[in-house]
């Protein structure tokens, strides 16, 4: 009997597919195959800890290690790769002709080089056409997309990509400000280094009032919170 891990695998390559950390591939997953995959992560988790020579028979701290991490990863921080895209309505647009903005909103993603957190804000600007979508969405969509191994600049693009297609318009702006922990509990160990990364599109990008106005709106948001 295969892995379940090499039983999803199979599928998506049978269906042309790819399987990088940052991509969702929750159609290829079936009902109770979830728990089956923090069974298999608990199993290589335990491996890991053997090891790095962490005695967890008689360590209390660390006896349930495994499964707590494979649980976390599967259910919570990587949840995004997952889970299918949140439920998200559109609303037709009565008439409102002018930037909308919402942020920040939280950013807790994975470093995909180091397992190292992201920790930041985003903050969405849209200029809407015929339809628009409830504020508490862009929250949902935001943070199902950061629950990822992913690198920054990916996330915002697919933040970006997301909200052109669940907000059905091309005009829109996505600017993420964070931090990570690959820079501050490793490496150089810099604790004052922000990254910010911004997509603009349609209108964003070619009108550059429009533009403005968003980082105006954005210098009123106040800085992010970590």
């Amino acid at each position: 009997m295969k892995k379940i891990s090499e039983q999803i695998k199979n599928r998506i390559q049978q269906d042309g597919g790819s399987f990088f950390a940052n991509h969702n591939i929750h159609k290829y997953i079936e009902a109770g195959e979830q728990d089956l995959l923090v069974d298999e992560v608990t199993g290589q988790m335990q491996g890991v800890l053997e090891s790095l020579v962490i005695d967890t028979a008689n360590d209390h701290n660390t006896r349930d290690t495994a499964r707590r991490v494979a649980k976390m990863m599967v259910r919570e921080i990587f949840s995004g790769r997952f889970e299918p895209p949140p439920s998200i309505t559109s609303f037709p647009n009565m008439g409102y002709q002018s930037l909308y903005t919402t942020g920040p909103i939280s950013i807790r993603s994975t470093c995909a080089h180091h397992f190292q957190n992201i920790v930041g804000s985003c903050w969405v600007g849209i200029f809407p056409e015929q339809e628009v979508i409830g504020l508490s969405k862009f929250n949902r969509l935001v943070h199902w997309i950061a629950s990822r191994p992913q690198i920054q600049e990916e996330m915002t693009t697919e933040i970006a990509d997301a909200l052109r297609n669940f907000a059905k318009t091309p005009n829109v702006a996505v600017v993420v400000k964070a931090n990570h922990h690959c820079m501050t509990q490793r490496g150089v160990k810099e604790h004052e280094n922000d990254m910010v990364t911004a997509v603009m599109a349609g209108l964003f990008q070619t009108d550059s009032s429009l533009k403005q106005e968003f980082y105006d709106i954005l210098k009123l948001s106040g800085p992010s919170k970590r």
